[in-house]
């Protein structure tokens, strides 16, 4: 993890689509510079009345989801918090809640990504200027990743069907 300072800024991102509040089975798929992240989407239905469960998965039935592809990826963290542990992301004080996208602008993480890079003998701080860091919070899980930006695709699979997809999308 990292350590925040004064200038990081959590900002939220409203063109991103809302994972499940229940089970988005996130599924992070990566090599070295490219990641890409699969969930499902939240999909009440509007009559439903809170006495029903439906329990979904990685395999089964198609579910509405959202596959993220990151540009240029240069560092991702998938693991804790979750959402009964959100208050201990470093970020926490500063807007990032459970079930949520964001993105952290002066961040720390990537300034402190940039010191380390700095004993490499062609290193050239501009090179992290442009970088940004991404904030999904789910469920049972928090990924985060350093990257240059990211595209949204939506339809319709299970979490497992999607796989290929997924990799497909590792090859720009």
């Amino acid at each position: 993890m990292y350590e925040v300072d004064d200038r990081d800024e959590v900002h939220e991102l409203d063109d991103v689509p809302q994972s499940s509040t229940g089970a988005p089975v996130p599924l992070v798929i990566s090599d070295e510079s490219r990641v890409v992240l699969a969930y499902y989407l939240d999909d009440t239905e509007s009559d439903w009345d809170a006495r029903t469960v439906r329990i979904v998965g990685p395999a089964g039935s198609a579910e509405p989801l959202a596959i993220v592809r990151f540009a240029l990826c240069y560092a991702h963290m998938f693991g804790p918090p979750n959402e009964e542990a959100y208050m201990g992301h470093p970020l926490a004080s500063r807007g990032v809640r459970p079930h949520g996208a964001y993105e952290v602008r002066h961040s720390s993480w990537i300034r402190r990504l940039e010191r380390m890079n700095s004993v490499h003998k062609q290193h050239r701080p501009e090179v992290f200027w442009k970088r940004r860091h991404f904030i999904f919070s789910f469920h049972d899980t928090t990924f985060e990743c350093v990257a240059d930006g990211f595209d949204v695709r939506l339809g319709h699979a299970s979490i497992g069907a999607a796989v290929p997809d997924m990799l497909k999308l590792l090859d720009w």
